[in-house]
């Protein structure tokens, strides 16, 4: 009752004298021997108030937080990301396809406009007579002045109307046959014009890209300069017929007007922009950053330099913003992804991203428009865009950094706390007082726990004490120590090893207490005084038999028969007495449900000692697979070898559901009654339903052996008598020389962590 307040409400250990803890029940003064000091009490009563702590494992739910918020966080930041994706992929969409219809509107009126001036019959009139003038092979300029003006009075108001700055008219030889710009008035077969005036002269009513002008033209600032950006629209005019073409009324439009302004309606946010390409990929608006541009060193550091006809659309490679230049001349660069498939004639979105002319990563959307040659982007810098995505992803990290930090700090927390608590249970063994129990020696040590020698404080008796490893404290291999000892205690018979007593300390060290067994296993004694004659086996395998009839009458099957866990002892004056150990394998065959002490499903057992069954199916074990263990024992009592040897654990267990054992008769220097040898063999049968049904069988058929009975007490007290005379004379031999007797193994240790050696030659000696 103590103990469970103690385990349930730690708080209670600052109101208890610390003595009290060492007390027993009944009792006003602390344990005897009880040589624990201050600071080992105080350190139990650390451990204590931590264990509710240590024991629900509190460090993995940060870390389960961790993987479900991540989980989740992975599904929610692909739903936003798709959403704001198909967002900005929309609205990129709009913009680009606004922007577009846009410009065509603007150039349907230019275009309109140019094709009502080229179609005024006043127009004409004024064109014919100066295509006539040039027809016949004169100078216009050398003419009389009036036509031109006459078509420049003509065409001013319109001009004026639609801020067209100038215009040309072109003979269907190319040649410039009037101008506003009268350096033009005679040329012929220009590069820049070339191109656009073919074009009206098959017919065609359009807006040219702009271009470099070749005159003197002023610029936005009205200052005189060469090369200032300009375009024009064209419309043929046609003959008095109205069928042939026969010249070309061009009108001058400065771009930075209406047709950049229309780009830059385009622009989104801080970073986006919208503007237009020829087919050389070079921007034929002005952009946004222009300022930007001169400091990375894109264009040219004076006061009229603009993007427009200046900027090539290429790919840098890396981030310039950042610092990146590139290692090659701008125009050996590749376009950018955008312009590249815009110049072949797509249209497109990317909302992926991809680098711009600075090599920032931007998304984008892009129409091409053949019948002007250029194309229209928009642009807007990804990180722009998708910022609410990295505010969340940021938050998200940040609440991983804290649940990650949180479950290492507890993590480590919960280290501590076992490493005090291993210190604390170690200090109560080291006290060698565990309840009313005193420590004398270690005997043993298996996989799951040690056993020592000890005595009961009031009783005095002799006593094993099997403590559960420290290490391997938690709710399977309590689960698994109390299960061994609730089952072994409800085993009356004298051939079972008696369990005395259990508990558990504050401190937590889980132990039981079970009899004393001075003696040496099968194994040990096979190892170190090689086979058994007949009519001990028999005495032995009889004894044995009754130990496990009264386990498979109450529905109980041990599942690790094997020569380790059977002890040969001297008990009350009486040789040879036979004590079953170790039943934490065992299984209840009555009982649907799955102890909590084992794993049904899994492979139990000793593979040297297993039945076909155990290793096919454990879940379907009964008892006769425990009369199969115990022929395989008898066999190796008989012969000094397991039942089969193998290089491996595969090939062993593939032998015991396969191979026949070799008969124990045809074995050298081996006879046995063929009553034995018959007993020993049905219960190595691979059907179950031809080994013996029971272990009370198994002993019928024993003792129609011949040889049964005549291991006498006699016979027993003489070979004990010798073994103790040989155990005597092992404590003072030499460290090198033979040992007389063979090891106590100690009772009741787990035996499914003892090591086998499964070579060919030798049989596997389980260490004690």
């Amino acid at each position: 009752m103590l103990e469970d307040l103690i385990r349930r409400f730690p708080i209670l250990l600052f109101a208890m004298n610390p003595l009290d803890l060492f007390r027993r029940p009944g009792t006003r003064g602390p344990q005897p021997q009880a040589h624990m000091t201050w600071a080992s009490r105080s350190l139990s009563m650390t451990v204590n108030r931590t264990g509710v702590f240590l024991r629900k494992q509190i460090w993995v739910w940060p870390i389960i937080a961790v993987i479900l918020l991540s989980t989740i966080g992975y599904f929610v930041s692909s739903a936003i990301e798709s959403t704001i994706k198909g967002n900005v992929h929309a609205g990129l969409e709009s913009f680009v396809h606004i922007e577009t219809e846009m410009l065509k509107k603007w150039f349907a009126v230019q275009e309109s406009t140019a094709e009502s001036l080229a179609n005024d019959a006043s127009v004409r009139e004024i064109s014919y007579e100066l295509f006539g003038e040039a027809l016949d092979g004169e100078p216009s300029q050398g003419t009389s002045p009036a036509p031109h003006k006459a078509l420049a009075r003509e065409l001013g108001p319109a001009m004026a109307a639609h801020d067209y700055v100038g215009f040309l008219l072109a003979d269907k030889s190319k040649r410039i046959v009037s101008s506003s710009h009268s350096a033009l008035i005679g040329e012929q077969d220009i590069p820049e014009y070339d191109h656009f005036l073919e074009r009206a002269l098959s017919g065609e009513t359009f807006v040219s890209p702009p271009f470099s002008s070749v005159v003197m033209m002023k610029n936005s600032k009205g200052r005189s300069r060469m090369g200032v950006p300009t375009m024009y629209v064209c419309a043929p005019i046609r003959d008095a017929s109205f069928q042939v073409v026969i010249g070309v009324l061009a009108l001058q439009i400065r771009p930075e007007d209406e047709f950049t302004k229309i780009l830059h309606l385009g622009r989104v946010g801080a970073s986006g922009e919208t503007y237009a390409f020829n087919t050389d990929g070079v921007m034929v608006s002005n952009g946004r950053f222009d300022e930007e541009l001169i400091l990375l060193g894109l264009l040219p550091d004076h006061e009229d330099s603009r993007s427009m006809l200046q900027l090539m659309v290429r790919d840098p490679g890396q981030d310039m913003t950042q610092g990146f230049r590139p290692a090659v001349r701008r125009s050996q660069l590749p376009l950018t992804e955008m312009a590249a498939d815009a110049i072949a004639g797509n249209s497109g979105i990317n909302v992926e991203g991809y680098r711009d002319y600075r090599g920032v990563q931007v998304i984008g959307a892009w129409h091409w428009m053949p019948n002007y040659e250029i194309g229209v982007a928009t642009e807007v810098d990804a990180a722009q865009s998708f910022r609410p995505l990295v505010i969340l992803q940021r938050t998200f990290m940040f609440i991983y950094s804290l649940l990650i930090l949180s479950a290492i700090a507890i993590f480590v927390f919960t280290v501590v706390v076992a490493r005090l608590q291993r210190q604390a249970r170690d200090a109560v063994i080291e006290a060698q007082q565990l309840g009313q129990y005193t420590l004398e020696e270690k005997l043993g040590e298996g996989g799951m726990g040690v056993v020592y020698k000890g005595h009961h404080s009031m009783l005095r008796r002799p006593t094993a004490i099997k403590l559960l490893h420290s290490d391997k404290v938690n709710d399977s291999s309590i689960a698994r120590f109390e299960h061994e000892v609730q089952i072994t205690c409800q085993l009356n018979h004298a051939n079972t090893i008696a369990i005395y007593d259990y508990g558990r300390t504050p401190e937590g060290v889980f132990y039981y207490a079970m009899e004393f067994l001075d003696g040496i296993d099968l194994q040990a004694l096979v190892d170190a005084y090689g086979r058994l004659p007949e009519s001990r086996v028999i005495h032995i395998l009889l004894q044995v038999c009754g130990s496990l009839y009264e386990a498979h009458s109450q529905g109980l099957v041990h599942r690790d028969i094997k020569p380790a866990n059977v002890m040969l002892n001297r008990r009350g004056c009486e040789p040879d007495v036979v004590k079953v150990l170790d039943f934490g394998l065992v299984k209840a065959v009555d009982q649907a449900a799955e102890q909590e002490g084992g794993n049904e499903g899994s492979l139990t057992g000793t593979p040297l000692y297993m039945s076909p069954e155990s290793i096919q199916a454990p879940m379907t074990v009964d008892a006769r697979s425990d009369i199969y263990a115990v022929g395989a024992v008898g066999y190796f009592l008989l012969t000094g070898k397991p039942v089969f040897q193998a290089r491996g654990l595969v090939e062993l267990c593939q032998k015991h559901v396969d191979e026949l054992p070799q008969p124990i008769g045809e074995h050298r220097n081996i006879n046995v009654s063929s009553q034995l040898e018959d007993a020993i063999m049905s219960c190595l049968e691979k059907s179950r339903a031809k080994r013996p049904q029971t272990a009370r069988d198994l002993g019928l058929l024993l003792s129609k052996s011949p040889a049964v009975g005549q291991w006498t007490i006699e016979d027993g007290d003489r070979w004990w008598g010798r073994h103790e005379r040989g155990s005597q004379s092992s404590k003072t031999a030499d460290s090198t020389s033979q040992p007389q007797k063979a090891t106590t193994s100690p009772p009741g240790i787990a035996t499914l962590d003892q090591t086998m050696d499964l070579t060919a030659n030798e049989p596997p000696h389980p260490e004690p």
